[in-house]
């Protein structure tokens, strides 16, 4: 996998059960939508199966810290800033 992969994190959202965040990688025309907690795949453009096992298992070393840094997001300042 090449690793010009670009991350990026949604703020907190919540849903009926709990708090998730989604995490989008990008590489060139290549993109994936992963949802934590519980690494749900919600979309996958181009990345082959061994790159998805790739990104899911960052995903899941990294949950805590992607949580951490999805916390320290605010929606109407990122709004503002585009």
């Amino acid at each position: 996998m090449n690793t010009n992969i670009t991350m990026c994190v949604s703020g907190m959202t919540r849903t009926k059960e709990d708090k998730a965040v989604y995490v989008l990688f990008t590489e060139q025309e290549k993109s994936a939508e992963i949802a934590i907690p519980g690494r749900r795949v919600i979309s996958n453009k181009g990345f082959s199966d061994e790159e998805m096992k790739q990104l899911m298992m960052y995903v899941e070393g990294e949950q805590d810290a992607i949580f951490e840094a999805a916390k320290k997001i605010n929606p109407i300042t990122a709004m503002m800033k585009s």
